[in-house]
């Protein structure tokens, strides 16, 4: 049972903000709310103000602490993240037990999808570097080294939760020059997470193709996995699921080449063409001197055939 009661709006404004939290036929972008647990401080705090600058402006902040312990008892959290109309967290603790802990994780239908548990063993704030950093609302290209992350399922989850992660708006097109930003994910045999975050430079190179080179902007972080909560496979199935409208149907008989041309096939039964009527064009119409010869040309036939009869009678 959701902890927020169920109002009719009141105003014109209310209206809109209840219609556009319903489910959409095309959904946007995502945003992310961060908030800290009891006690928040040292790397996690300096590791979630950098995700905000990455994420931005796609972020939701809470800056009060919150007595909130994910997995044991989400309802605070669901109730947090369905007030502020996220559908991600992050959410940054440090305890004895478990220290630099940062949790991050999705909502679906106002409840936990999945969370991952990740501990900071070494971080690097975006301060540290001294070089020139990009700017804001700048989508990344995320890169993921390693065998491991198609090989474990929580590894493919956890893939598919840092893409959620650092998605923004859809593009239809890019140019070379619109690419600034790469973050890189490598996941080593003893299955630790290193972050990594660069600045792509364009350099000249005599050709075409420009020459790449990569400065380390921050933030820099290695992780470790310590505690997962991931959806069954139904559940999962069921929040990727695409309505029908957006489904391409595929159409018979039709084709595409290299270029993106459209080709398609009619099929017709067997036509009459002398009955078919066809429209009389002035250009189409033959001129008087072809008229002419035509005629005359009849008139040199019918003398030859005369005289094939007659010499042939005799």
């Amino acid at each position: 049972m959701s902890l927020l009661r169920i109002r009719k709006p009141k105003t014109r404004k209310g209206k809109k903000v209840l219609l556009a939290r319903e489910p959409q036929l095309i959904e946007g972008p995502r945003n992310m709310l961060f908030l800290d647990g009891r006690k928040c401080g040292g790397d996690v705090k300096l590791c979630m103000k950098d995700l905000q600058q990455l994420k931005k402006p796609l972020i939701k902040s809470l800056n009060r602490n919150n007595d909130i312990t994910p997995f044991d008892d989400p309802s605070s959290l669901e109730f947090l993240t369905q007030k502020n109309d996220c559908a991600m967290f992050a959410f940054g603790s440090t305890s004895k037990k478990r220290p630099n802990n940062l949790v991050l994780g999705r909502i679906f239908e106002n409840e936990i999808l999945d969370m991952v548990e990740l501990g900071i063993k070494r971080y690097q704030a975006m301060t540290e570097f001294k070089t020139e950093k990009i700017g804001t609302c700048v989508k990344p290209c995320l890169v993921f080294n390693g065998p491991k992350w198609s090989q474990a399922e929580e590894l493919r989850r956890l893939k598919n939760l840092l893409i959620d992660t650092f998605q923004k708006d859809k593009v239809e097109a890019i140019r070379l020059q619109g690419i600034e930003h790469v973050m890189s994910f490598t996941c080593t045999d003893e299955m630790n997470i290193l972050m990594r975050s660069y600045k792509i430079l364009l350099k000249k190179s005599g050709q075409k193709t420009p020459r790449i080179e990569l400065v380390e902007i921050g933030p820099s972080a290695d992780f470790s996995i310590r505690r997962t909560k991931i959806a069954s496979e139904d559940l999962y199935k069921q929040s990727r699921k695409q309505p029908k409208e957006l489904k391409v149907s595929k159409k018979k008989n039709i084709t595409r080449d290299e270029l993106g041309n459209t080709h398609g096939r009619v099929h017709l039964g067997k036509q009459n063409i002398g009955k078919i009527q066809t429209r009389r064009v002035k250009g189409l119409k033959k001129s008087a001197e072809e008229k002419k010869s035509d005629r005359q040309k009849k008139k040199e036939l019918l003398k030859a055939a005369a005289q094939e009869l007659l010499t042939n009678n005799e």
